[in-house]
């Protein structure tokens, strides 16, 4: 099965790769890895944002990892114009905007993680880190950068 057809099968619609909102490009293939820049998590084109464990909770953390792996994917997408080239997910760095006493960090990165391996099965389990952060850009709630390994 293709990892086309695996997405529509779990139902997941991709959001159009977003511009970035800076000084630098969405991904860069290198030596047989394509490094993706930190994504953002977007409900119909509304930045989810805020600090969990302040104003957000775990539940809403992990839809917003999710929401970013989903970018993530749409950025490897327009990246490489075939999702079948993932040959592996190597690693996902994930950034969480909470406050100082929560520390649920590895659970809400799991939305991405969980993501990945729903898509792309063996290939999608990968390293990871998960960082609580005191601020993320444009308020932000999740960031996640990924690095995939490719096919030719």
């Amino acid at each position: 099965m293709s990892i086309e057809a695996r997405i529509a099968e779990l139902g997941v619609v991709l959001p159009q790769a977003a511009a970035p909102v800076a000084s630098y490009v969405p991904a860069v293939e290198a030596g047989g890895l394509l490094h993706v820049s930190g994504q953002l998590p977007f409900v119909d084109g509304q930045l989810m944002t805020g600090r969990l464990g302040e104003d957000r909770d775990l539940d809403y953390g992990v839809e917003a990892a999710r929401r970013c792996g989903m970018m993530l994917v749409a950025q490897i997408k327009a990246a490489l114009g075939d999702l079948d080239r993932v040959e592996r997910v190597v690693k996902l760095g994930a950034f969480i905007n909470s406050a100082a006493s929560f520390t649920d960090q590895p659970r809400v990165a799991n939305g991405a993680s969980d993501l990945m391996v729903q898509i792309f099965g063996d290939a999608g389990k990968h390293a990871r880190s998960a960082v609580g952060v005191p601020v993320l850009p444009l308020g932000a709630v999740v960031e996640i950068d990924a690095i995939v390994k490719v096919r030719a």
